[in-house]
């Protein structure tokens, strides 16, 4: 296993102009972290390849290795034309990342934000033609470079382990693997234990994060809850100290022999550097205690 974290858990950080990207590579590899995954929020590298240039050096020369390029992407378009500008559109991406060395990326298939009548399994099937074409694409331009591209379960539409499975095999490419984010089920109402062991074997990178969880009819009142797509809350936590049986889940993942890199996500209403902190020596201390 190879801890690491997402620069998204920083992103408060980032934003406020407290810390660069490249800082982010110092505190990662100040507090014992192995990689970082590149989101693009709070900063941006598609259109500065001078900085994309050097994160990667900067990342090498402090031993940090660069897991994963992780960004939005839409393959539901309104026009032909459309569909081609994003499929143009995240081939830049595609492109920094290989600038950058990255060997790894986590494309969205559909919008983030979407109206309940969206988010039904009509939808997906709906739509089905359109994301499996930009996923062969995507892959198919990924493979020169030697990369592998993934879906993760996210987005409410694609985020049940059973469309994730819906949507990998319809691609059928050997490059298309998902990235398995263990929390991101509770979203959809998911059991995290069981969408896990469902797509697990199909995992080519993990995430790992931590929620408080209330159910529909319990209103936890003020702070930064959402809803899940049935209506119940969810919050960030601190990674092991939230609702999740991230111990069980973390000895199913070991279990399994998974041993390639995993990614904290820090989405808490703590400060993000502290929340991060603790999150990642929590992620540790578990891993070697199952």
């Amino acid at each position: 296993m190879r801890a690491g974290i997402s620069t998204y858990c920083l992103l408060n950080a980032l934003k406020a102009g407290e810390m660069t990207v490249l800082d982010v590579i110092d505190w990662i590899a100040e507090h014992g972290g192995e990689h970082m995954e590149i989101v693009p929020y709070g900063f941006t590298l598609e259109d500065q390849p001078e900085l994309a240039d050097a994160v990667r050096e900067h990342a090498a020369k402090a031993g940090i290795s660069l897991s994963n390029y992780s960004m939005p992407a839409n393959f539901v378009q309104e026009s032909p034309e459309a569909f081609e500008a994003e499929m143009d559109r995240v081939k830049r991406h595609v492109d920094t990342a290989n600038r950058l060395g990255i060997k790894h990326i986590r494309h969205d298939v559909t919008a983030f934000t979407l109206p309940p009548e969206k988010m039904g399994i009509d939808y997906l099937e709906t739509n089905l033609e359109q994301i499996v074409e930009g996923c062969r694409i995507i892959a198919d331009y990924a493979a020169q470079y030697g990369i592998t591209t993934t879906i993760e379960n996210h987005g409410v539409s694609v985020q049940a382990s059973d469309r994730v499975q819906r949507v990998l095999q319809a691609v059928d490419r050997p490059n298309f693997k998902t990235t398995l984010d263990i929390g991101n089920f509770l979203c959809v109402d998911e059991q995290p234990l069981v969408g896990v062991k469902r797509n697990l074997p199909y995992a080519s990178l993990i995430h790992v994060k931590d929620f408080y969880y209330r159910p529909f009819d319990q209103n936890p009142g003020g702070g930064e809850w959402f809803r899940t797509s049935h209506g119940n809350y969810l919050r960030g936590s601190i990674f092991g100290q939230g609702d999740i049986d991230v111990r069980r889940v973390l000895r199913m993942i070991k279990e399994s022999g998974y041993d390639g890199y995993i990614t904290l996500e820090f989405e808490g209403m703590e400060e993000c550097r502290e929340g991060t902190r603790l999150g990642l020596e929590n992620l540790r201390r578990i891993w070697d205690e199952v």
